[in-house]
């Protein structure tokens, strides 16, 4: 049967879709949302995935997101819904005549619609070099894995473009560990979004974390050696070096195809407001078009052309107008909003506030009394007033005072309340950006069962993307349910229903021993899970089976891979243990080597008592690592989530106050404890006396020395919220503290969910749960000690050391050796 027949015997029109990105997805989406059954659908993509949210690009090349995390529609969504998706097969061709598609592989597809969504092309600057290896773009998930290829291999950056996507590409770079240099042609970053005075104050702050900005700057020629890029020279003559260089200079629309099938185009595929093109079959949506004159690159107008689209292909009355685009962005954790005309003129005024101390500028842009632009950096929590008040021609003459300190002072403080003020915006002013939903379209969701954020997410969108928005989802369910709002169970991740403890039962009661086999016998809807779910199941699974279970490394976090923590900058520091707080001469020579060997800027006292190395490079990690261990000095973990350090005083063998050896004590604890994989970082102290010099009572587990024992303290924490420790209870010997504190780090490590510390899950399970667990039955404390002891076997390996060549058999030597032994405690 062939596939005119298909579509008459299955009483449904075929649509082909030539495009599997965020607009031809979304507009299949709004047609499935009026009319289920009226389609076919068949989506052509050039990539070999799934449709995925390219806005989000930038925090997976800043190691923020992984690519599972920006997926708008799953494997399941298109099976679901009856798609068939040919992914990794662009089309090549449109026979208009014989209306079908032709790809790359050959395939053709019969159409009735043709929906063209293609996108755009990134400009590259025609200088000579610009097709050397080393050369990318930023358009797509292949981009990315190109710059974090070269970020592997450290070096230097060149930017070419100081728009979004090339400030975002550096400061992306720059995390990575790269040294960036920005090359942009006009005086101001970000022109077309920001003016001059908050261009500035980007720049500055750009710079201060290590990024060269050059402005004004124009690219001659791309210079290569041995078929590689390794510098950029610009028309002052001034050379760059460059490892990679990566062009982020502007879009084009994609119309090749289009053209070469004979649809009218200009800089875009011509559109009318329905979005069909100059073939009444053939439509069209997103950056590829031009309606009215315009082309458009945000988000926002793309979603408003698939709603006309839409409601046209399914027989709705509608049309698309055109947009008046406002821009709210986070650039490298900035946050910077724009709309309408802000280049001023001699019939307007300027409203301008700077707030240096906040690093806040604000600039309002009136013509005849009302709003024709604005530009916010640093604070724009009243973007969305402004763009309603621009959108809507609003006469702001009685607000015109106060109209620069925001919506609650424009409303003489009726709106303090920034519920109200969301209660204020109207029904169509724009709440998420990233997906062109307005106000009322949440509400409408809200009202229709969405009672929580992650509910309004899957309905309709709304803070599913950048979620700089989601505070405002929040003042939204408030206002609309009032006391009603469900917070949701605290599920592991999304990608599976069942809680931390859930998760941590079946593990023992399945006998789970890999993260696969846990993800499939527990039905994850997300084939890899996600960075959440990933470190969670692998800190699970190694505390439940740790004679076992194999750590994945790529389930842990880039500081933990890395045994370092990265700076700002892109170097890393490095800790090495010191038990105790307690050093000699060998130690601090080959830290001093160390610093000069590897040119390290800054050697910092911590205040864990240890020496942090600032400044390493990422190359030069394993070799530090190595010459610290060859002078017998492991990882101080600080960057993991496990024992960080025990802070001791000098205690009763040197202080007149001292009651009992609390440095040799902190000592034993630090030995017995380091290097132990936890469900958050773990500091531990030991004062000498209740005068309390180590600081114990803020720690996790602190111990106070008095004349007649030792007092055990629990669940402390200093940081932002400071918390006190409760007294867990009073001993009289070394030995009884030691193993009280092994039982209570177990008890700790098998009931905690990933990522919580000792404070808020003690506060979750009380003080009196935790001692009935460790108390009330005499032998449980040994057995929970005992377990800890023998899981420590295996973690108990500096982590670099672990990585050495053969060191794997040996451990699962080992690890076969203690198992009879693990099984028994």
């Amino acid at each position: 049967m062939n596939a005119q027949s298909t579509i008459v015997v299955q009483g449904k029109e075929k649509l082909v879709v030539i495009g599997n990105g965020m607009a031809g997805c979304r507009a299949v989406e709004e047609v499935l949302e009026r009319d289920p059954d009226r389609f076919e659908v068949t989506i052509f993509g050039a990539e070999p995935r799934v449709n995925y949210n390219r806005i989000m690009l930038s925090p997976v090349l800043a190691g923020e997101k992984t690519f599972d995390e920006i997926v708008l529609n799953t494997a399941e969504w298109y099976d679901e819904n009856g798609i068939t998706l040919v992914s990794g097969d662009p089309v090549r061709e449109i026979d208009r005549d014989s209306k079908k598609v032709i790809a790359a592989s050959g395939k053709a597809e019969p159409y009735d619609k043709l929906l063209i969504a293609t996108g755009s092309d990134p400009f590259i600057v025609p200088v000579p070099g610009h097709d050397l290896p080393g050369v990318v773009t930023f358009r797509d998930l292949d981009d990315v894995d190109r710059m974090l290829a070269a970020a592997e291999k450290g070096g230097e950056a060149v930017v070419i473009g100081g728009g979004l996507l090339g400030l975002e590409a550096a400061h992306g770079l720059t995390l990575r560990g790269m040294k960036v240099t920005v090359i942009h042609l006009m005086p101001t970053l970000m022109e077309r979004q920001l003016d001059e005075a908050a261009g500035y104050l980007l720049r500055q702050e750009l710079e201060s974390r290590g990024q060269t900005i050059m402005t004004s700057a124009n690219t001659k020629e791309i210079l290569g050696a041995d078929g590689h890029v390794v510098a950029v020279e610009l028309d002052d003559g001034t050379r760059i070096r460059a490892d990679i260089v990566v062009m982020a200079v502007g879009i084009r629309p994609s119309t090749g195809l289009a053209k070469s099938a004979g649809l009218d185009c200009e800089r875009g595929i011509l559109v009318d407001d329905h979005m069909v093109t100059s073939d009444p079959d053939i439509l069209a949506v997103g950056e590829c078009v031009q309606h009215r004159g315009l082309c458009y690159g945000l988000v926002a107008p793309l979603w408003d052309m698939c709603r006309a689209l839409a409601d046209h292909v399914t027989d709705r009355p509608s049309g698309y107008q055109g947009s008046v685009t406002s821009t709210k962005l986070k650039v490298s954790g900035i946050d910077l909003f724009s709309a309408g005309d802000f280049g001023g003129g001699e019939d307007c005024e300027d409203i301008v506030m700077r707030d240096a101390a906040r690093g806040v500028y604000k600039r309002v842009v009136l013509k005849d009394n009302r709003v024709i632009g604005a530009v916010l950096y640093g604070d724009t929590a009243d973007g969305n007033w402004y763009f309603d008040l621009l959108k809507k021609e609003e006469d702001v003459s009685d607000i015109r005072e106060a109209l620069i300190f925001g919506q609650a002072f424009a409303s003489g403080g009726a709106l303090a309340d920034p519920n109200a003020a969301v209660a204020a915006l109207s029904d169509d002013a724009e709440i998420c950006g990233c997906n062109g939903v307005s106000k009322g379209k949440v509400v409408q969701c809200i009202s229709g069962g969405a009672h929580s954020v992650d509910a309004v997410r899957s309905q309709c969108k709304a803070s599913a993307s950048c979620g700089s928005c989601t505070s405002l989802v929040e003042s939204l369910l408030q206002i609309t349910l009032g006391g009603e709002v469900e917070s949701g169970p605290l599920t592991l991740c999304k990608c599976t229903s069942f809680t931390h403890d859930d998760v941590r039962r079946l593990i023992i009661e399945k006998g789970l021993k890999e993260i696969p086999q846990v993800m499939q016998e527990l039905h994850w809807t997300t084939p890899d899970g996600c960075s959440a779910c990933r470190p969670a199941l692998n800190y699970y699974l190694l505390c439940a089976w740790p004679a076992e279970y194999q750590d994945d490394e790529k389930s842990r976090f880039v500081n933990e891979r890395l045994h370092a923590n990265i700076q700002k900058d892109g170097t890393y520091s490095v800790v090495p243990r010191m038990w105790g707080g307690l050093t000699n001469p060998r130690e601090l020579r080959a830290i001093a080597d160390v610093v000069e060997k590897y040119d390290a800027p800054m050697v910092k006292v911590t205040g864990g008592q240890r020496l942090d190395i600032f400044g390493i490079k990422k190359e030069d990690l394993p070799a530090v690592w190595a010459d610290l261990n060859a002078a017998g000095m492991v990882s101080g973990h600080a960057y993991g989530k496990a024992l960080r350090t025990v802070k001791t005083c000098v205690g009763s063998e040197w202080c007149r106050f001292g009651t009992q050896d609390s440095t040799g004590l902190g000592v034993k604890l630090e030995q017995a404890t380091w290097g132990s994989y936890m469900p958050h970082k773990f500091k531990m102290a030991v004062s000498g006396c209740p005068r309390n010099c180590a600081e114990a009572t803020i720690k996790d587990f602190g111990v106070v020395c008095v004349d007649s024992g030792y007092e055990l303290h629990v669940g402390g924490n200093g940081g932002i919220k400071v918390r006190a420790t409760d007294l867990l209870c009073k001993v009289e010997t070394e030995e009884e503290a030691m193993r009280t504190c092994l039982a209570f780090i177990q008890l700790y490590r098998e009931d905690a969910h990933y990522l919580e510390r000792t404070a808020p899950w003690l506060e979750r399970k009380g003080l009196d749960w935790i001692k009935a667990q460790l108390f009330d039955d005499p032998e449980r404390i040994g057995r929970l000690a005992a377990r800890f002891r023998i899981s420590q076997k295996y973690w108990q390996v500096d982590p670099w050391e672990r990585r050495a060549a053969g060191h794997q058999r040996n451990l699962h030597r080992h690890l076969a050796t203690i198992r009879p032994e693990l099984e028994e405690a």
